[in-house]
């Protein structure tokens, strides 16, 4: 399923028109993302959490050469799925 699916499926279950199901969708992937941004975490009970984990900077090696490379710390984005979604898709 891709973005255009979803807005579909949010149109036709929610009796909504595409243009507002549209918004719907667009408006809460920019509230995940902009919490995500602040650093806090979105908890939607039974679905799952949205949090940010952050990697420190290490040495690593370039797989071509072999050469020592620096690695800069990030900031990486992660979902883990609360328990009723296991439970659906199992």
């Amino acid at each position: 399923m891709n973005k255009q699916d979803l807005i579909s499926q949010v149109a036709d279950r929610a009796g909504l028109g595409r243009t507002e199901a549209a918004r719907a969708v667009e408006t809460m992937l920019e509230i995940v993302t902009g919490a995500l941004k602040r650093g806090d975490e979105v908890r939607l009970v039974g679905f799952g959490n949205f949090s940010v984990t952050r990697r420190k900077a290490s040495t690593g090696r370039n797989p071509r050469t072999g050469e020592p490379m620096q690695i800069k710390s990030s900031a990486q984005p992660k979902f883990r799925p609360g328990k009723i979604l296991k439970d659906a898709v199992q």
